[in-house]
Parts: C-alpha cells; sequence; structure tokens
C-alpha cells in the first residue's frame, strides 16, 4: 500500500490557510480518484482505494500541525507501510507561492508537521511534495502568517500548484519517483 499525507490543521477556520495547502491537495486526489475520506482512526480522517491495482491510501492527520506524526505512523504501523510508500505533502516557507518541489529525502526545515514525522520515523528519508507559500513580509510572525488565506493575487498561483501536485502523486501510483521527481521539479 502507498500512502499519500496531505499535511494541516482541522476545522473550518484553518480550511483557506496556507498551512492547509496539504489538505487540499488530498481532498482533489479523493474526488479525483474516487477514494472517500470515509474512516476515522488513528487520529486522522482517510480513505483506502485500489487504482489500477495499486491500493492507496490518503490520509489527513486531525491532530494539528505539531503531531501529525501521532496520526502518520500509528496508521503505517497498522497497515504495515514501509517507509518507501509514504508521500507528505506540505506547505513551505522557502518556495515562492505556487512553487512546486518534490524531493526523497531532507530535513524539516523548520516545519513543524514534518519535526513531528521525521521523530516519530527516527528517519528523514521519505518522500515529500512541497508546496511553496512564501515568507511573510514586514516582520509579521510565521504562525500568524501560516494560519492566514492567501491573498487575492496569490490564489492563481495556489490552484494551479495544487493540480500539479495532485497529478504529481496520481503519477506516483504508478511510476518510480525519480522519474515523477524529474518531470515536476523540471
Amino acid at each position: 500500500m502507498k500512502v499519500i499525507v496531505g499535511l494541516g490543521n482541522p476545522g473550518s477556520k484553518f480550511e483557506n490557510t496556507k498551512h492547509n495547502v496539504g489538505f487540499k491537495v488530498i481532498d482533489q486526489l479523493s474526488e479525483q480518484l474516487s477514494i472517500p475520506l470515509n474512516k476515522q482512526k488513528f487520529n486522522g480522517l482517510f480513505g483506502i482505494g485500489n487504482i489500477d491495482g495499486h491500493k492507496i491510501c490518503l490520509l489527513k492527520p486531525l491532530t494539528y500541525m505539531n503531531r501529525s506524526g501521532d496520526s502518520v505512523i500509528p496508521l503505517m504501523n497498522y497497515y504495515n507501510v514501509e517507509v518507501d510508500n509514504l508521500l507528505v505533502i506540505y506547505d513551505d516557507l522557502d518556495l515562492v507561492p505556487g512553487k512546486l518541489r518534490l524531493r526523497e529525502k531532507g530535513s524539516a526545515g523548520g516545519h513543524n508537521g514534518m519535526k513531528s514525522i521525521i521523530q516519530h520515523l527516527g528517519i528523514q528519508n521519505f518522500k515529500r511534495v512541497r508546496i511553496g507559500i512564501g515568507r511573510p513580509e514586514g516582520g509579521e510572525a510565521v504562525p500568524d502568517y501560516v494560519l492566514k488565506a492567501f491573498r487575492p493575487d496569490q490564489r492563481p498561483h495556489i490552484d494551479e500548484v495544487v493540480q500539479r501536485s495532485t497529478k504529481a502523486c496520481e503519477e506516483w501510483i504508478k511510476s518510480p519517483f525519480i522519474q515523477v521527481m524529474n518531470k515536476y521539479n523540471g
């Protein structure tokens, strides 16, 4: 089974915030792959389906960002998922809004959701899709910035990068990740 995790915060209060772009990708994947998020367990909302003979699990942790690992790892353990079959989608301050970057490993880069997953796994070598949200300007604190909605001028870039991220995840279901990386990082 391949597990695709989108990071975010639960609740309507956070629905359209920068920190929830991972949830947006999972919602689109759920719709496009016809895998409803109809199970609630492991501190998360998830769904399982088969796509062209590949078993896929889509997960939205409901633990709040800082404790994402509390959802991801129990699900992986229960379904006996290898780390090679994990893909995590999250927002990245170091990329401009609309930029997409796929990686096979790396540090948390200050992202608390990734810190939690890395801490629980004990390794940094797992696949990820980083979605650029840009950095705050004018001395705005990072927590305030990530918990705000995108500006109207940023929305088209974000909508487009969520679409591209969704396509990249769909391609990973059937293709080697290095091939998907080369295509979407190019």
